[in-house]
């Protein structure tokens, strides 16, 4: 085998090499962003539930049942916190409300709940389809409204009638 050969053998087996090195950080890759993806899924953190920020006030707004439905009462939890220092906002009031593409209107105080920063509201969708729905929340009854803003799509209803 003369030096020419030897080195078309060499460079082969290393193209060889690299296709194999290549494929293999391609699969341990794939692994390593599969089981990220599984994990961030299977924290607490729910990602059906809405968050939106106004000037100095966090909501995370979460829904029961999930998703909604027509023809059922859906209950809104809202969880309130200060936007700079994160603790929970006390004492506050507000409002839910929503109108339908149809011009339909569904509206409900928000209740403290038990957990600090937790209000409750309860809203009956009488249609399915997107909703435009709003929250206007004040931390006590010195300060002004502040609103968030959010479209909700509303399943159909289980129940037939």
């Amino acid at each position: 085998m003369n030096r020419s050969s030897h080195f078309l053998v060499v460079l082969s087996a290393a193209k060889d090499l690299l296709l194999r090195a290549t494929r293999l950080l391609a699969v341990v890759a794939l692994v390593v962003l599969t089981s990220a993806a599984a994990c961030k899924s299977s924290g607490n953190s729910d990602k059906s539930d809405i968050r939106d920020w106004t000037k100095d006030l966090a909501f995370r707004i979460s829904t029961d049942p999930k998703p909604p439905k027509a023809r059922e009462d859906i209950i809104y939890k809202v969880v309130v916190r200060d936007k700079t220092t994160g603790n929970p906002i006390e004492g506050g009031e507000g409002r839910i409300f929503a109108t339908s593409r149809d011009g339909a209107n569904t509206w409900d105080a928000l209740i403290a709940g038990p957990e600090p920063g937790t209000y409750y509201g309860k809203l009956r969708y009488i249609t399915s389809g997107d909703w435009a729905i709003a929250i206007q929340f004040r931390r006590d009854s010195t300060q002004v409204l502040q609103r968030i803003d959010w479209m909700q799509g509303v399943k159909q209803s289980s129940s037939t009638f």
